[in-house]
């Protein structure tokens, strides 16, 4: 089976297809203040590499959802529940943890069909 890379870099890829499934990096967002901001960023982002891979939201499999707050949960659902397709809905897991930088204040990954 093949294996297809979107936005290749040195350390890692943004997305990688292998068969009919592609697997998206944790993506985060830029400066926005809130996490609620800071999620529909990532929600964007999300749905442009699903589109490049030929897919989208309503083929999600999975999502991990990372919050350098458990406090802000809310503010990220809802984000998240304006976005997703509810009739579609992946399975999810929420955690809280320590992110790549202190400006980032959520980060999602995700896995889709094609």
């Amino acid at each position: 089976m093949s294996v297809k890379r979107h936005q290749v870099g040195p350390r890692m890829s943004q997305a990688v297809v292998h068969g009919n499934i592609v697997y998206l990096a944790g993506q985060v967002a830029g400066d926005e203040p809130t996490t609620k901001a800071q999620t529909v960023a990532v929600l964007k982002k999300i749905d442009a590499l699903l589109a490049a891979a030929g897919t989208s939201k309503s083929n999600l499999l999975s999502a991990t959802v990372y919050l350098a707050d458990m406090k802000t949960y809310d503010q990220m659902n809802a984000a998240w529940d304006a976005w997703v397709d509810p009739v579609n809905t992946p399975a999810r897991a929420t955690v809280e943890a320590k992110l790549a930088q202190q400006r980032f204040l959520v980060e999602i990954a995700v896995v889709a069909a094609i």
